[in-house]
């Protein structure tokens, strides 16, 4: 009786028992992104640091750690990463040190966030305030956020991702934003093949970095996730080109348009379905080239993860995300 009865106590008790990384791989994805934004909320309450900013600089760190083979995935709720020496003090001889004030004694970034008396690198609020704290050192409005986040990372294009998805974040006023459209209405006359890695010789010897999708001269050209529009001009090799960047570090490339949608501009938030340009054949020339090959669309995808960004196939992810708009458009 008196086993049967640990037991049940046992039973009661494990939602407590459970680390913050076992607790969160028993959630759902809705649930995460709840408990994330609870986070997130509690962090801007103490801070007064908008949460949108500490939601972009956990989603690009989670992003990174993925990305990455030199660095831990991300377990828990949070994202953001420390290194043992960094968070307890480069001079500390106890790197799992999780004593505030010895902690600050070696000038470490840990943080006792939930007031449990720990600063734990383990715990997903303390490490999120701990982030929070740093930033506040350089206070809360836009550009001294942009400051801090530059000393901490040394690097433009970081502390530009970030910021994009912090106003991504903003616009929709949610984490949820995962939802994929095909960059062509389904019902247009298109056809593409995996041209990924092909052999390209103009302008030199070259692969594809990309999925060339064939069809009619002005078929609209759609967003196919949420973003924040990076980058609208000419280039020699892609023409009339549009690069967006999603919540994820991934940047969306779309070249050899015919033109652009209305009102396009950099840094404009785009969602699923938001038409950005025509099909075309510009390209491969002088501002203004085009007719040197069939109409398509050039679709490529990238990777950054913080030292570098490098190409990858899209080919999957088109497939997929026409599966998914049909299974969508049916439910409607």
């Amino acid at each position: 009786m008196k086993i049967l009865k640990a037991v049940i106590v046992l039973f009661l008790l494990s939602p407590v028992l459970l680390s913050d990384h076992a607790y969160a791989a028993e959630l759902s994805q809705e649930d995460v992104y709840k408990k994330r934004m609870e986070l997130y909320t509690k962090v801007e309450a103490v801070s007064q640091i908008p949460w949108y900013y500490i939601a972009a600089v956990d989603q690009y760190e989670r992003n990174v750690r993925q990305a990455r083979r030199d660095l831990p995935k991300a377990e828990g709720i949070a994202g953001v990463y420390f290194k043992p020496e960094e968070w307890a003090g480069l001079l500390n001889p106890n790197l799992e040190d999780d004593n505030a004030v010895s902690i600050q004694f070696f000038n470490g970034i840990g943080f006792d966030g939930n007031g449990d008396g720990k600063a734990s690198l383990k715990d997903d609020e303390d490490v999120l305030q701990a982030f929070a704290q740093y930033l506040l050192s350089y206070g809360t409005d836009h550009e001294n956020l942009k400051i801090g986040l530059w000393n901490y990372y040394k690097r433009d294009k970081t502390v530009g991702i970030i910021i994009g998805k912090a106003m991504i974040y903003k616009h929709f006023g949610r984490l949820d934003l995962d939802t994929h459209v095909f960059p062509m209405p389904l019902r247009s006359n298109h056809s593409y093949n995996n041209t990924w890695g092909d052999a390209r010789g103009w302008g030199g010897r070259r692969i594809h970095e990309g999925t060339d999708i064939f069809a009619g001269y002005g078929v609209p050209v759609r967003a196919t996730g949420y973003g924040i529009v990076e980058m609208k001009g000419w280039n020699k090799y892609g023409g009339w080109r549009v690069g967006i960047r999603d919540i994820n570090n991934t940047y969306h490339y779309y070249a050899h348009l015919s033109g652009f949608a209305k009102d396009l501009k950099v840094g404009q938030i785009v969602e699923p379905g938001t038409v950005i340009g025509g099909v075309g054949s510009s390209g491969y020339g002088p501002p203004g080239t085009s007719g040197k090959f069939p109409p398509h669309l050039h679709y490529g995808m990238y990777k950054d993860n913080g030292y570098t960004e490098w190409s990858f196939d899209p080919y999957p992810h088109l497939k997929m995300w026409a599966r998914q708009e049909r299974a969508n458009l049916k439910k409607k």
